[in-house]
């Protein structure tokens, strides 16, 4: 009885909004999709029917894999780059108030130019190979990083630093136990932000110049007149942000120990 009662409590926590919603939006669009297809006789060069992009997505699943794969690579090596420049960055930035003045305003000029027109600079610079790919994910997953990781440690509640000064606890030691967890959710946030970004960074790179990649077969595939290969590959780049924006989903539950339990879901 008990083991019923508790697999009973549980269903009935599931959230099944949560569940059932996005699939009836998703079948919804489709549909719609598909009405639209008929009802206005829309070429198949236009916009395909859904039938159709199924169909080349079977067809060529392995090309879509095998091109996903590339471009999975370059977004996660220019999130993880991002990460490693940016947190730092964010800490100098945040607990000097030179730095602060002299790095965030170049920081805020770097973000405004638009990473389509830096795109041939470092292809030029770096070549057609991954470099140049990673190089364009970095900056543009750089930024989102930063600002949030610095706004986090900014927002350590000052109580908090004075009473781990108050104990002698060393610059390190403040970092480490105090303003660290204070940052976490938000460096968790930007990084949300950042990796579906890098895919955007990574899609820009094989625009400009690559012979691989989802991006590239985008290309290909639009200049062949194939729009049925060009929307399944522009799906298989959405499925590819889900996966990578559930995977920092996924490490942020796995650090959620160390979160503020305001934060914690």
């Amino acid at each position: 009885m008990a083991t019923e009662r508790s697999a009973t409590f549980d269903l009935s926590r599931v959230d099944w909004q949560r569940l059932a919603l996005p699939p009836l939006g998703l079948i919804a669009v489709i549909a719609l999709w598909h009405a639209a297809c008929v009802g206005l006789d829309i070429q198949v060069s236009v916009l395909p029917r859904p039938a159709l992009v199924l169909e080349a997505a079977i067809k060529r699943w392995d090309l879509l894999l095998s091109e996903g794969w590339v471009t999975l690579k370059e977004t996660i090596y220019g999130f993880l780059l991002a990460l490693v420049f940016g947190i730092p960055l964010a800490v100098a930035v945040a607990n000097s108030r030179v730095l602060n003045l002299t790095f965030y305003p170049l920081l805020i000029a770097l973000q405004s130019v638009p990473k389509v027109a830096l795109a041939p600079i470092l292809l030029v610079w770096l070549g057609i190979g991954i470099e140049s790919k990673l190089a364009i994910a970095w900056l543009v997953a750089f930024f989102p990083i930063v600002v949030d990781t610095a706004a986090g440690l900014q927002s350590t509640p000052r109580e908090l630093l004075e009473l781990a000064r108050s104990l002698r606890a060393s610059p390190w030691q403040i970092f480490w136990k105090v303003q660290f967890p204070a940052a976490l959710p938000f460096i968790m946030t930007g990084s949300k932000v950042a990796v579906t970004l890098a895919v955007i960074g990574a899609v820009i790179g094989e625009f400009v110049g690559s012979s691989e990649g989802l991006g590239y077969l985008l290309l290909s595939a639009t200049s062949q007149i194939n729009t049925p290969l060009a929307f399944a590959s522009l799906f298989a780049l959405a499925i590819l942000g889900i996966v990578a924006y559930l995977a920092v989903v996924l490490v942020e539950r796995l650090l959620a120990p160390l979160l503020p339990p305001t934060t914690r879901h």
